[in-house]
C-alpha cells in the first residue's frame, strides 16, 4: 500500500517522478526525455527545467496543485473511504501518493500514475435509474460493499461534491450527475437549462444532454479517440483552495493572459464571469475554471458547472474587483484594470444580461 515514489505519465510518455520528503512535502522531477520535447504541466509552479521541485504544505497537504487536480473530491472520496474502511485500512495512514495510486489511470485529464491501484471497470451498467438507486443508498448510508464498489468502479476520479458516474453513449464518454441530498429533485433539468442558456450567451460549452429526462450529462472534453489532454484547474494552477473564497476574477484574468497569451481566451473568461453574475452562480470557485493544453498551446477549457447557486455566505466564491456581490460597474472596473477594451466589455455585459433577462 505504501508508495515511496510514483511515476507520472501523459499518454504513456514518461513525464517524471513524484516522491514525499521527510517533512511530508512532495518532491517532483521531470524526466530527462520530457525536458527535451515536453511542456511545463504547471507553468507557475513547475517550469520546464531540470532539478527537484519541492511543494509547499498549503493548500494541498504538501502536494503540487497540478497533481491535486487528479484527486477525487467529495463524492469520489466518500466512496473510496467507505471501501477502504471496509478493508480495515486506516485512512489516516494513507499519504497523498497512496491516494494518487488509487487514481492511477482513472483521473480526469491526461496525467496517470504508476503503480496503478485504480479500480477496473468490470460490470459497467448503463441503466441510470439503477445507478440513481445505488446513489440513494449511499447517501442514506444503507449501501453494502458491492454497491459501494460498483459505483467506485464507474465514478473514475471525478471531482465535485455531487454524485456522478462515467458512461459510454454513442461512442462518447459522458459524466452523468445525480442529485445530492441537499439538491432539488429537478437539479438535472436546471443544469441542462443553464447549459443551453450559456450557449445562447456565446459561451463555449461541451456537449450536454438530459438522460432519461432527468439526469444531466456532459461530454468529457479532456479526451478524443486518440489521446487524452492535460487539464489544469485554476485552483491547481494558482495554488488557490476551492474550499473557501480564494480568488478574484482579476487574478484569473491576469493568469489567463499569462498562460494563454491570447486575448480571445481572456474574452471567453470575462463572458463566463458576466454570465455567472447574471444568473447568480455564486459557486464559481477556483476548481470551476480550467485550462487545457492542446496542439502545443494553452486555452481556457469549455465552461462547466454553470447554474444558479448560493456560494459562500451568499457571495460569489470568486470576487469581482474585491466585491462578493458585484454590479455591472464592478465588472467594467475590472475590465479597465486589465486594459480590456471598454466598448467590448460593455457589449458582453449588454448581450449576456439581455439574453438572461429574456430567458429567466
Amino acid at each position: 500500500m505504501k508508495h515511496a515514489v510514483l511515476n507520472v505519465k501523459i499518454n504513456n510518455r514518461q513525464l517524471g517522478r513524484l516522491a514525499i520528503g521527510n517533512d511530508k512535502k512532495c518532491l517532483f522531477e521531470y524526466n530527462a526525455e520530457w525536458l527535451k520535447n515536453g511542456f511545463s504541466i504547471s507553468p507557475f509552479f513547475l517550469p520546464l527545467k531540470s532539478g527537484v521541485f519541492v511543494a509547499k504544505h498549503e493548500p494541498f497537504d504538501g502536494l503540487f496543485g497540478v497533481f491535486d487536480d487528479s484527486m477525487p473530491d467529495g463524492w469520489g472520496n466518500l466512496l473510496l473511504d467507505r471501501y477502504l474502511q471496509s478493508k480495515n485500512i486506516k485512512l489516516a495512514s494513507l499519504t497523498v501518493l497512496d491516494r494518487l495510486a488509487f487514481v492511477g489511470n482513472n483521473g480526469m485529464g491526461a496525467l496517470t500514475y504508476e503503480p496503478d491501484n485504480s479500480f477496473i471497470y468490470k460490470k459497467q451498467t448503463q441503466n441510470l435509474n439503477e445507478i440513481a438507486s445505488k446513489v440513494s443508498k449511499i447517501l442514506s448510508e444503507q449501501a453494502d460493499l458491492p454497491t459501494v464498489t460498483s459505483l467506485l468502479e464507474q465514478t473514475g476520479s471525478s471531482g465535485g461534491a455531487r454524485p456522478k458516474v462515467l458512461i459510454k453513449s454513442q461512442g462518447k464518454t459522458w459524466m452523468v450527475k445525480f442529485a445530492a441530498s441537499s439538491d432539488p429533485k429537478n437539479i438535472g433539468e436546471q443544469e441542462f437549462y443553464y447549459s443551453q442558456l450559456a450557449r445562447k450567451c456565446g459561451i463555449e460549452m461541451p456537449e450536454t444532454r438530459l438522460f432519461e429526462g432527468q439526469y444531466f450529462g456532459t461530454q468529457l472534453f479532456d479526451r478524443d479517440k486518440q489521446q487524452r489532454f492535460h487539464v489544469h484547474s485554476a485552483s491547481g494552477l494558482l495554488h488557490a483552495s476551492h474550499r473557501f473564497p480564494s480568488l478574484d476574477y482579476l487574478q484569473l484574468a491576469k493568469a489567463t493572459m499569462a498562460l494563454t497569451k491570447n486575448a480571445k481566451e481572456l474574452e471567453k473568461l470575462l463572458r463566463i464571469m458576466v454570465f455567472n453574475v447574471a444568473i447568480e452562480n455564486k459557486d464559481d470557485h477556483s476548481k470551476n475554471f480550467s485550462f487545457i493544453h492542446k496542439n502545443n498551446e494553452w486555452k481556457l477549457s469549455p465552461a462547466y458547472d454553470l447554474l444558479k447557486s448560493d456560494g459562500f455566505g451568499n457571495e460569489h466564491a470568486t470576487a469581482v474587483s474585491g466585491k462578493g456581490n458585484p454590479t455591472q460597474k464592478d465588472m467594467q472596473k475590472l475590465a479597465s484594470e486589465i486594459k480590456f477594451p471598454k466598448n467590448k466589455m460593455n457589449k458582453i455585459i449588454e448581450n449576456v444580461f439581455d439574453v438572461c433577462k429574456k430567458s429567466l
